[in-house]
């Protein structure tokens, strides 16, 4: 398996529409296509291998699921994750001939994607030090009046920041990706310790972004049941990370409709109340 330059082009692309506001505001650029679960079925279309795409993704997406930006600090870049780390890992499975369902393949996938993640907290802060400039261009056209400038500012000038600390890193790492993965290959083999740790570390990274979210969501003992019943479901029909985030949402979706049939009720029964109090 091999990137070419188109694929390269496109996965850079998707880089910097990641964390492009422009695009729709954040939540379409950053907190959707920059997500590993987003990222992961955008790359297996380029790369032609959504199945794997898909897969790779869901095991990265476990390990930041808990990821917060508190005050702009960023701890990890998912945005390269995505779009470098996925495919990177996308073509360690390939050569490899590890199955990205198996437990080695999500423990190669995941630590591809800490390693890349660290990479891109430099490619971030380094976008958001360019965007510096942009910014006081800006603020010189509104002490000028030259509001029509700004349009610029916020829609024109940062594609600079991110073709410099986006396309391009993300298209030349994917382009030589294939050379770097076999150097890997022949430096590492699958028997060796260093490989078997490897594996062994990316299979508890996951744990750590579960531990992290559980400590933000869990504030009663009770708040464990559903949690256990995901590893029962799981354990009992063999189900990979794919179909368990369906059925999570599925169960999701359940709990919000009926919280939101128990509010519309108390609200009902309340204007009800006031009806009859304001009648007497």
């Amino acid at each position: 398996m091999e990137i070419n330059v188109i694929q390269a082009a496109l996965l850079g692309l998707f880089a910097c529409l990641a964390s492009m506001p422009g695009m729709g505001g954040s939540a379409i650029g950053n907190y959707t296509l920059g997500r590993p679960l987003v990222g992961g079925l955008v790359c297996g279309i380029i790369l032609g291998d959504i199945q794997t795409g898909v897969l790779v993704g869901a095991a990265m997406q476990l390990l930041y699921i808990a990821l917060v930006t508190p005050g702009g600090a960023v701890s990890a870049d998912v945005r390269a994750v995505s779009y470098i780390g996925i495919p990177l890992a996308m073509l360690a499975l390939k050569s490899y001939g590890l199955d990205a369902a198996g437990q080695e393949g999500i423990g190669l996938a995941t630590s591809f994607g800490a390693m890349v993640g660290t990479l891109g907290t430099v490619l971030f802060y380094g976008t958001a030090t360019m965007n510096l400039i942009w910014q006081h261009i800006g603020w010189k056209a509104v002490k000028e009046g030259n509001f029509k400038k700004l349009y610029l500012v916020n829609m024109g000038l940062p594609w600079i920041s991110h073709i410099a600390c986006s396309f391009l890193p993300t298209f030349l790492i994917c382009m030589a990706g294939a050379g770097m993965v076999d150097t890997i290959k022949e430096i590492l083999p699958m028997d060796g310790i260093a490989m078997k740790t490897i594996f062994t570390v990316g299979s508890l990274l996951p744990c750590v972004g579960i531990a992290i979210l559980l400590k933000q969501i869990i504030s009663k003992g009770l708040d464990f049941i559903p949690f256990f019943m995901g590893f029962a479901l799981a354990a009992a029909l063999g189900i990979n990370l794919v179909v368990a985030t369906i059925i999570a949402m599925m169960f999701a979706f359940m709990n919000y409709q009926i919280k939101t049939s128990q509010s519309v009720k108390v609200s009902t029964v309340s204007s009800l109340e006031d009806e009859e109090e304001e009648d007497i």
